[in-house]
C-alpha cells in the first residue's frame, strides 16, 4: 500500500473523541487513482500507513458492528453484490449441494423413496431426514456469509461474529441464561392471557423411534440452524446495509423486515412477532458488538418451539405455522423486553466491547 495518501473522512456515527479507545480520528488511506472522488489532505501530525501488504487492521477508525464493512478497500458495490451472493447461495446452491444428505436419510428411513422425497421437499410430513436436511441447509448459511466477507471484502470470517473479533463464549453462555429468565416471564404472561387456539393442549405424544430421532436432530442441529439465520440477517445483511446507510435504525428495521418476510405466509400478529424479534436481536447485536445475544435467544426459542411440537403437537404444523392470536403480542413483547433489559445491564456491568479497536495512529514527533 505504499504511495497511498491519507484522506480525513470521520464518520459521525462513531463515538466522539475521548469516549472510547481511539484518541483522534484516523486518516482514511485513499488510492491515488480515486483522488477525484474524495478530498485530499493530510491532517497535521498523522503519518499514513506505508507498510507492505495489507494494513494491520481492516478499519481506519473504530467501527460499530453494523459499520464494519466500511473497510480500507470499501466500494459501494461490494455489499450489494455480497447481499445478492448470500441470498442466491442460501436459497439455491446450498439446498442443491445438500440434497445427498436428504436422499441418504430417506433411504435409511425406508419406505417409498420418491414419495418420501416429495413430502420432505414440500414439508408435507416432517421426518428426521427432512428436519436434518432443513437444519443443515439453514446452518450452511454460516459458511455462505463467511465466503462473502472473505472474497468480496478481504476480511476474515470472524469479523462477522463480533467486533473483538471472535465468539465470546462467556457472553453467549450468559445470554443463554438470561433467555431462560425471559422465557419464564413469557410463560407467566402467557398464563394470564386467553389460550391461543393454535397451541396444542392434549396428551403427550407417544415415544417412538421417530420422535426420539426427531428430538436428537433438534438437539444437535437447532443451534446450527439458529446461528445460520443470525449470521445472515443480523450478521452479513446488517453489516451490508450498515455500510450503505449511516443511521443504525435503517439497518435494524430493514433486516427485521427481511427476516419476517423470509418466513413466508403469516397473519399480522405472527408477522409482528417475527419482526419484533428481528428488531430486538439486531439492536442487541449493535449494542453488544456481536451476534452472541441474538444467537442465544434464537436457539432457545427454536428449542422451545420444536420440543413442544414433538411432545404435544405436530412438528410439521409448527414449522409451517401461519397464524397466531393477537394475544401473542403481549407475550412476545414481555420476552423481548425482559431479555433486552437484562442483556444491556449485563453488557454494562461487564463493559462489553461495542466497537472495533484499530491500532492507535502513529503521529509525527
Amino acid at each position: 500500500m505504499s504511495g497511498l495518501h491519507p484522506v480525513h473522512e470521520p464518520d459521525p456515527t462513531y463515538p466522539p473523541p475521548g469516549s472510547g479507545p481511539w484518541p483522534v480520528p484516523a486518516p482514511v488511506l485513499q488510492d491515488p487513482a480515486s483522488q477525484d472522488r474524495a478530498p485530499v489532505g493530510q491532517p497535521d501530525g498523522i503519518v499514513a500507513w506505508t507498510g507492505g501488504g495489507r494494513p494491520p487492521h481492516p478499519h481506519p477508525e473504530p467501527r460499530e458492528y453494523h459499520r464494519m464493512l466500511r473497510t480500507w478497500n470499501y466500494r459501494w458495490w461490494r455489499p450489494v453484490v455480497g447481499s445478492i451472493l448470500v441470498i442466491v447461495l442460501s436459497l439455491v446452491v446450498a439446498p442443491l449441494l445438500l440434497l445427498p444428505v436428504l436422499a441418504i436419510g430417506i433411504w435409511l428411513e425406508g419406505g417409498p423413496f420418491w414419495a418420501s422425497l416429495e413430502q420432505a421437499a414440500t414439508m408435507e410430513q416432517v421426518t428426521p431426514a427432512g428436519l436434518l436436511y432443513l437444519n443443515l441447509v439453514l446452518g450452511s448459511m454460516i459458511l455462505v456469509t463467511w465466503l462473502a466477507i472473505r472474497v468480496l471484502h478481504g476480511m476474515r470470517p470472524r469479523w462477522l461474529t463480533s467486533v473483538v473479533p471472535k465468539m465470546r463464549w462467556k457472553l453467549l453462555a450468559a445470554c443463554l441464561g438470561i433467555s431462560v429468565i425471559a422465557l419464564v416471564a413469557q410463560v407467566v404472561v402467557a398464563l394470564l392471557v386467553p389460550v391461543d387456539e393454535a397451541v396444542p393442549t392434549g396428551d403427550l405424544n407417544p415415544v417412538t423411534s421417530t420422535t426420539l430421532l426427531l428430538g436428537l436432530v433438534v438437539l444437535l442441529t437447532t443451534p446450527l440452524q439458529a446461528a445460520g439465520e443470525e449470521y445472515v440477517f443480523r450478521g452479513y445483511l446488517l453489516q451490508a446495509l450498515g455500510a450503505v446507510f449511516r443511521h443504525r435504525w435503517v439497518t435494524i428495521l430493514a433486516t427485521a423486515l427481511l427476516f419476517a418476510i423470509a418466513h413466508g405466509a403469516q397473519n399480522p400478529p405472527l408477522f409482528f412477532d417475527r419482526f419484533a424479534f428481528g428488531v430486538i436481536a439486531a439492536w442487541l447485536v449493535i449494542r453488544t458488538g456481536g451476534l452472541e445475544a441474538g444467537i442465544a435467544l434464537h436457539v432457545l426459542n427454536n428449542f422451545l418451539a420444536f420440543g413442544f411440537a414433538i411432545m404435544l403437537g405436530d412438528l410439521g404444523d409448527s414449522l409451517a405455522v401461519a397464524e397466531v392470536s393477537w394475544w401473542n403480542i403481549p407475550v412476545t413483547l414481555t420476552q423481548a423486553g425482559v431479555y433486552a433489559v437484562l442483556v444491556v445491564l449485563l453488557a454494562r456491568r461487564w463493559d462489553v466491547q461495542r466497537t472495533t479497536t484499530p491500532p492507535a495512529p502513529v503521529t509525527a514527533s
